[in-house]
């Protein structure tokens, strides 16, 4: 059996190494940080003190590394793999790169006489435990097939994708419709909690009907359960839709779903919940909701989400949300259907009264109507963007009209935008 030098011991790669223990490989092991290898240790593996010493001894290196930089450290630093490689070595990436990084490492392997794959996986931290991953391989077909009992030792499938950077390029178009369905799992679980929906019943709707999905079966539980114990962390979730991004910008494929996922998993990592499960995406919606998806378990009881979202409403009553009072001039813009296919519209002069997270009141000497929307245009020193409001309430005080407008489908960016100006001018 070849040896292995297995470089890369996080949530994936320490099990990934453990498997291979028990298929009887001798392994070599080593992480950028230490401590993390004393039960592989236990398994029988030996431990390298850079990249270049595990790698210097082995026929095999497989990575298993979370972003770009820390994959081009271990490959290129000074005490990297390539520093010391010897001729005939077969490199293995699995982490989940970009294609321009994944050739480019092939492009080197081949100056030093050795082969490269790229060869991710799909599966999360269950199936690398099982040994159960699928692998998306690139790079030589033939290399690919002598490959596959070492791959077959970690998981279940190996399918080949064709030349380098093929395996990195289906991952990141995979993990696109992950980042997509996990968001719409916890959106639509958002929806049927503050409809007071059981979530526990709802989710058996999701699995049931035409809604399922893998995201449904892994995380629909962790949402309700409140567990964001790591399978798959939220921060590598925003880092494999950044790099998707990008490769499609290069390919110029529109992509508005995943521009819409990683906004969203971008403001979860804004709110702190980066190093938890992907799942804590829930908390966001949770936030916007005013309770809990799932149940909150207590010492005696549970209390279902419909009862904590009807509590939730009726604290609201009680209060209202957060003003802030402003005087602060600004434009609307008003439009108005004219004739078949064209607007007519017209810009007029008003003030901003106060502002809240779902409204705000304009003052204005022009007479408009309610129902009617309009854009709101902030200054520039505001930093706001243009939000569009319909006009709710209107009270007429002191020769001038005051509307209260509702703000209307505002992104998640202007959302968060006027979240933090309210918080600063609070």
């Amino acid at each position: 059996m070849p040896t292995i030098a297995f470089i890369g011991l996080g949530t994936m790669g320490l099990p990934m190494a453990a498997n291979l223990l028990r298929k009887s490989y001798q392994v070599i092991v080593y992480n950028r940080t230490p401590g993390k290898a004393q039960q592989l240790l236990e398994l029988g593996a030996e431990e390298a003190a850079t990249p270049l010493a595990a790698a210097r001894v082995a026929d095999v290196v497989l990575t298993m590394i979370s972003n770009d930089a820390a994959v081009e450290e271990v490959y290129y630093g000074t005490e990297g793999v390539f520093a010391g490689l010897k001729p005939n070595t077969v490199l293995i990436d699995s982490s989940t790169v970009s294609p321009d990084l994944a050739r480019r490492l092939a492009r080197d392997a081949a100056d030093a006489f050795c082969d490269f794959l790229d060869a991710p996986v799909t599966g999360s931290k269950p199936a690398a435990i099982d040994g159960t991953l699928l692998f998306m391989a690139g790079g030589d077909a033939q290399v690919v097939e002598a490959q596959k009992p070492l791959l077959l030792a970690m998981g279940r499938e190996v399918l080949y994708m064709g030349p380098s950077g093929s395996g990195a390029a289906a991952k990141l178009a995979h993990n696109t419709i992950v980042g997509i369905n996990a968001a719409g799992l916890v959106e639509g679980m958002a929806i049927a909690a503050k409809a007071g929906i059981d979530a526990s019943s709802f989710l058996q709707v999701v699995q049931g009907g035409g809604a399922a999905s893998k995201q449904a079966d892994l995380k629909g539980a962790k949402i309700i359960d409140h567990d964001f114990s790591v399978q798959f962390s939220l921060a590598l979730m925003l880092k494999d839709l950044k790099l998707s991004s990008a490769l499609t910008d290069g390919l110029g494929v529109p992509t508005p779903m995943l521009e819409a996922s990683k906004s969203l998993f971008q403001a979860g990592a804004s709110a702190g919940y980066g190093e938890e499960d992907l799942a804590a995406l829930a908390k966001l919606y949770e936030q916007w909701i005013g309770g809990r998806i799932g149940r909150v378990k207590g010492a005696d009881e549970e209390v279902s989400a419909a009862a904590e979202v009807q509590e939730a409403e009726t604290d609201a009553d009680r209060r209202k949300k957060k003003r802030v009072a402003l005087n602060i001039p600004l434009m609307i813009s008003i439009y108005q259907w004219e004739q078949a296919g064209s607007f007519a519209g017209q810009s007029v002069d008003a003030v901003l009264n106060d502002v809240s997270e779902d409204g705000l009141q304009v003052a204005s000497s022009i007479p408009l109507e309610k129902d009617m929307f309009v854009v709101i245009h902030f200054q520039q020193e505001t930093s706001l963007p243009p939000m569009t409001a319909r006009i709710i309430r209107i009270e007429r005080k002191e020769g001038q009209f005051h509307y209260g407008c509702l703000l209307s489908g505002l992104a998640l960016y202007q959302r968060l935008q006027l979240k933090e100006y309210i918080e600063s001018h609070g």
